[in-house]
């Protein structure tokens, strides 16, 4: 009796691993044929973040960025930390590598101009590059002060 339960359990588990290592493969397949580049990536992205600014606290932004085929960005950009809210004006570069992965560096502006910081991110596009999710990697302020933070979020295509 115990016999035909145990040959269903090892059926079961060896779809499920057939399965993953074809989802794995398709994925690494996609990469290798470098269907992600600078001119699919160019768009405009509604992007969302939040997280922790360690020391300072909570954050969570809003923006309309703006890609374009030769790595660089830009658009606004409304932030509330610790629920003071203030509005600036995001540019910077950004990378695209084959395996859709990518980092960028950028600086932020408040409405006059004046550099309120300047800041890195690691990211990764999905849904056939449709979306993009990203995780900040470092953040220092005009002054030079460093700034931990624990902040992630995701980027959407705008679709015309």
């Amino acid at each position: 009796m115990k016999r035909p339960i145990l040959t269903r359990n090892i059926s079961l588990t060896a779809l499920v691993i057939v399965f993953a290592a074809t989802l794995i493969t398709s994925m690494a397949a996609t990469a290798q044929n470098g269907s992600c580049s600078f001119a699919r990536a160019a768009g405009t992205y509604g992007t969302s973040d939040s997280g922790t600014v360690v020391g300072i606290g909570p954050r969570a932004a809003d923006a309309m960025l703006t890609l374009d085929k030769a790595g660089n960005f830009s658009g606004p950009v409304t932030v509330s930390l610790s629920g003071i809210v203030t509005h600036s004006t995001a540019s910077g570069t950004y990378t695209v590598n084959r395996d859709c992965t990518g980092s960028a560096s950028f600086s932020e502006f408040d409405q006059s101009g004046n550099l309120l910081l300047t800041a890195t991110a690691d990211f990764f596009w999905v849904n056939n590059m449709r979306e993009l999710l990203f995780i900040f990697t470092s953040a220092t302020l005009a002054d030079g002060t460093s700034l931990a933070l624990v902040v992630n979020g995701n980027a959407k295509k705008l679709v015309p």
